[in-house]
């Protein structure tokens, strides 16, 4: 079975910076798509970044050009690196995995119904 685990998450002043790691096993060629999820208490979850392939990525517009999804497929690893940290990026932080992905665009979808695997969440507080 996949299993994925988070860590990296902790708490941090605005302006600071975070990278968080997804430890995958069990991903076979079938899972063409990792993600990261986000929940702060009182809303939904949200799709913050995605990777297809190891290459092709896509972002929610609050984080472009503060995070960075990548993949090291030698360590079985996907990271999100969150840099200039807000307040309002306060939540947990869940990596996903998927069979499917975006054929139109060339990238993985952001919707959380699309993912079958996810890992147990990490928490990211950031302060004012």
């Amino acid at each position: 079975q996949v299993r994925l685990v988070e860590s990296g998450g902790g708490s941090v002043q605005a302006g600071g910076s975070l990278r968080l790691s997804c430890a995958a096993s069990n991903i076979y060629s079938s899972v063409m798509c990792m993600g990261w999820f986000r929940q702060a208490p009182g809303k939904e979850r949200e799709g913050v970044a995605t990777i297809y392939r190891g290459s092709s990525t896509y972002y929610v517009d609050s984080v472009k050009d503060r995070f960075t999804i990548s993949q090291d497929a030698a360590k079985n690893t996907v990271y999100l690196q969150m840099n200039s940290l807000k307040p309002e990026d306060t939540a947990m932080y869940y990596c996903a995995a998927a069979f499917v992905y975006n054929p139109g665009a060339g990238n993985c979808y952001l919707e959380r119904e699309k993912y079958p695997y996810w890992g147990q969440g990490t928490q990211v507080t950031v302060s004012s």
